[in-house]
């Protein structure tokens, strides 16, 4: 017996929602794209609610695995490191990152020594992987071209992703990291390695007007750092036991499964072009 017309759900790849990862992806793009082309000021904001969100996600996803975040000293820490490295400089995140340990340290004690040292290394490590790595974002924004330096660095990172999911479609039959994220493989990791030096020799070179030679070195730089932060990030979902951080973007998962990426770049391209791309 035939069974009535139903219509195709959309298209999903590895279980997601394509349609809605391609209008989040978007919108977050819009976001983003808005903020720096107004004040910058306002794309500080943007990275303030976005770290947040994300030490709110991370604390939660560290949660499942019996470690308590201290969140009021680690978000706090966290934002205020974030707003003050674009008024001060690299100094303020040495100086929040002290405070921000002391503050976790004092904040935990009154619930005893019980899982003291798990849950504030806990608070920690989340201090470390989000507003510290975050940080340079905003010291890239500070600089009298800091939107252009914003442009280059999402670029470069996105072309990781787009080259290396495209090559390792197509032609990855080699896992780079199977007990870690199998389907990586060193096919899609040729891939993004051509994307991201692309990206950053047309980046540094139209948008930044330095040599070609630096867009090589930042590309480089860049595919080793966004494929150690995205295989960071699946090992602590593999070892708290979760496909995503959170299902807050649909079609994406949570805001960190986005940020993994950025987050490792952020470091090595800041130090890239401060000293090998003077500010325009």
């Amino acid at each position: 017996m035939s069974s009535p017309d139903v219509p195709a759900a959309p298209r999903q790849r590895g279980g997601r929602n394509l349609p809605a990862a391609i209008g989040v992806g978007v919108a977050l793009g819009a976001a983003v794209v808005a903020s720096l082309l107004f004040v910058k000021v306002l794309f500080v904001g943007v990275v303030l609610v976005a770290g947040g969100v994300a030490v709110w996600e991370l604390s939660g996803a560290l949660r499942k695995a019996g470690a308590r975040v201290p969140l009021p000293p680690v978000m706090a820490g966290g934002l205020a490191t974030l707003a003050a490295t674009y008024v001060a400089g690299p100094e303020a995140i040495a100086v929040g990152a002290a405070l921000t340990v002391l503050g976790t340290f004092v904040y935990r004690m009154p619930d005893g020594a019980d899982g003291w040292v798990r849950d504030v290394s806990a608070g920690i490590f989340t201090f470390a992987y989000i507003p510290v790595l975050g940080s340079f974002v905003v010291l890239m924004v500070a600089e009298d071209d800091g939107p252009a330096r914003i442009v280059t660095f999402v670029v470069v990172t996105i072309a990781s992703d787009i080259f290396g999911y495209a090559a390792g479609y197509k032609l990855g039959k080699h896992p780079m990291a199977p007990t870690i994220s199998p389907k990586k493989s060193w096919e899609g990791f040729g891939g993004s390695v051509v994307g991201c030096v692309l990206a950053g020799v047309a980046c540094v070179v139209l948008l930044l007007d330095g040599p070609w030679w630096a867009g090589v070195v930042l590309g480089l730089a860049a595919v080793a750092m966004a494929t150690l932060g995205d295989l960071s990030e699946s090992m602590v979902k593999r070892d708290v036991g979760i496909k995503d951080m959170s299902d807050l973007l649909p079609g994406h998962g949570g805001l960190m499964d986005r940020l993994d990426s950025l987050l490792a770049v952020a470091p090595v391209c800041w130090l890239v072009l401060h000293f090998l791309v003077p500010v325009a």
